[in-house]
């Protein structure tokens, strides 16, 4: 009975060993009181477009409903490669509805469209056939790191 006392107080205490030792090793580095406080700003969410106009109306839908539900949003949409379509002249989603005006409203609600120079030249398209509301940027992929590593932009794929 005696060695069976031992062999379970061995056991406890190294399971209490093992609990310790494991909240040691992935104790934070920083105390609570010096951690940063979280920014009280807005959220920043930048829409990264890549894929067309069946993307852009789920992107489109998504953005409304974001902002429907956090009206202080900071949102930049970026497109590049087949994403800049929906930023083009005549651009229209599944029903027929054109994409500038839904930009154009987007925009009267905050929201910063940005298409890629880049695939502009590779895609053969003049600047002269981007909507008014959009800002050509040289590059859609370096700007979504540039706004997710300089200004804390949380990135987004719709």
């Amino acid at each position: 009975m005696r060695n069976l006392l031992v062999s379970f107080a061995m056991v406890i205490a190294v399971a209490i060993a093992a609990v310790l030792f494991g909240l040691a090793r992935h104790a934070p580095a920083q105390s609570d009181s010096n951690r940063a406080a979280p920014d009280a700003g807005p959220v920043k969410v930048v829409y990264h477009l890549t894929g067309g106009l069946d993307e852009a109306q789920h992107a489109m839908a998504n953005i409304r409903n974001h902002l429907r539900a956090d009206p202080t949003a900071k949102i930049v949409v970026v497109a590049n490669g087949n994403g800049i379509e929906f930023m083009l002249d005549g651009a229209k989603d599944h029903n027929g509805y054109p994409f500038d005006a839904t930009i154009q409203q987007l925009k009267a609600e905050g929201v910063d469209f940005r298409l890629c120079k880049s695939s502009l030249t590779w895609r053969k398209v003049d600047k002269s056939q981007v909507v008014p509301d959009v800002t050509i940027v040289e590059s859609g992929v370096a700007e979504v790191a540039r706004l997710e590593a300089k200004e804390g932009y949380v990135y987004l794929r719709p």
